[in-house]
């Protein structure tokens, strides 16, 4: 592994992380730089390429639907679900290291929940276990726990962090039988905002940012479910709503991410059909929320999780309804895809954060099991 090259800058030694040579009179990024050791060829600068790390110590208790945030040095899983509905309020904490701990729990237990980071707090947002929670806990740099205020008690919602705002969209009401539209905005001081409503009513929906928008996309709703949707709410600086060019396909259960001037949505799943359709598509919104289409996933699936990691947005696992997927696909920030190596276990319905250089994929189901495994991908 490379361990970088450094250069002083004010009398402080600031890490390297782009290189270029000129060729041919053009400016050409330096990918990898070798210096000679007794006569052997020694890495010495990485651009900061995505490889597959392997796996770290498994969740402590094997579940999928449950949240994943980061705050300070520390990346959280919380929440979940298995066959007993026994995870508890646990909550996974992975240091920078990777060292995993469990010093913290939720307040109650629940799944189907969303997370996403606001100033020092990683939030965990509403959820399900016997019926919709409207609670909101926030964990900070010190991992300490406290409540904010409530939005409205759903499941299945998306959250994403955008700004000075973390947002959380959407989701379904069980105890009322509806769907939601409804957006709450908290600020770092933990204060929650309520901007104009989603378009549509739906659940199961997917959030990136880019630039100073929060992009939400896709979802599920209508009558019986049986509905999914191609719109694209953004929400600016102010948290006012625009609406960009919908998805190139309808769906629901897709995944989300961020890589360099682009907010990545791929995947997913359309119900509304007399079968199931999945999909590989991949729609991307620049920061002025022109959309483009670059390649599809080598594989289309949803349920499906997606991280940003350095210069790559990676997407991992799913379900097309056959078979359980382990694939990892990866766009950098020309939109470029590429395949890095799989998870380690073909599982669906996992949450993903990113520490550092790390992007962590935790939990899922799949082989007719829940699984505790935690895959990190790792840019050098």
């Amino acid at each position: 592994m490379a361990k970088g090259v450094y250069i002083g800058v004010g009398g402080k030694a600031r890490k390297v992380k782009k290189m270029y040579a000129g060729i041919g009179g053009k400016a050409r990024k330096v990918k990898k730089a070798y210096v000679g050791v007794n006569g052997v060829a020694r890495l010495f600068f990485s651009s900061g390429e995505l490889r597959y790390y392997g796996t770290v110590a498994g969740l402590s208790v094997a579940r999928s639907s449950l949240a994943a945030a980061a705050v300070g040095d520390y990346a959280l899983f919380g929440g979940g679900y298995n066959q007993y509905n026994n995870p508890g309020p646990v909550v996974d904490v992975y240091q920078k290291s990777l060292v995993k701990s469990t010093s913290v729990s939720l307040f109650t237990k629940k799944y189907d929940l969303a997370a996403a980071t606001v100033g020092n707090y990683a939030l965990f947002a509403n959820g399900k276990n016997t019926n919709a929670y409207f609670t909101v806990e926030a964990f900070n740099a010190s991992l300490v726990r406290s409540d904010a205020p409530g939005s409205a008690a759903v499941y299945d919602l998306a959250g994403v962090s955008a700004g000075n705002y973390a947002l959380f969209g959407g989701g379904y009401d069980g105890p009322h039988s509806k769907y939601s539209a409804a957006v709450s905005a908290y600020n770092a001081s933990l204060v929650r905002s309520t901007p104009t409503e989603l378009t549509a009513t739906r659940s199961d929906l997917a959030a990136a940012s880019v630039g100073e928008y929060a992009l939400f996309g896709g979802g599920g709703g209508g009558s019986l479910g049986k509905t999914d949707y191609a719109a694209v709410d953004a929400y600016n600086a102010s948290l006012v709503r625009s609406t960009p060019a919908e998805l190139t396909a309808a769906r629901s259960n897709l995944a989300a991410a961020s890589v360099g001037e682009y907010a990545l949505f791929g995947g997913g799943g359309d119900i509304s059909v007399s079968s199931d359709v999945n999909y590989a598509v991949v729609d991307a919104y620049n920061a002025s929320l022109v959309r483009s289409t670059p390649a599809g996933l080598s594989a289309a699936r949803h349920g499906l999780a997606a991280a940003t990691v350095g210069e790559y947005a990676v997407f991992c696992g799913g379900d097309n309804d056959i078979d359980y997927s382990a694939v990892a696909d990866a766009y950098n920030a020309s939109l470029v895809r590429s395949a890095p190596a799989a998870l380690s276990a073909a599982r669906y319905d996992i949450a993903c954060v990113t520490i550092g250089n790390y992007a962590l994929f935790g939990g899922g189901y799949g082989a007719d099991a829940y699984s505790a495994a935690v895959d990190v991908y790792q840019v050098d």
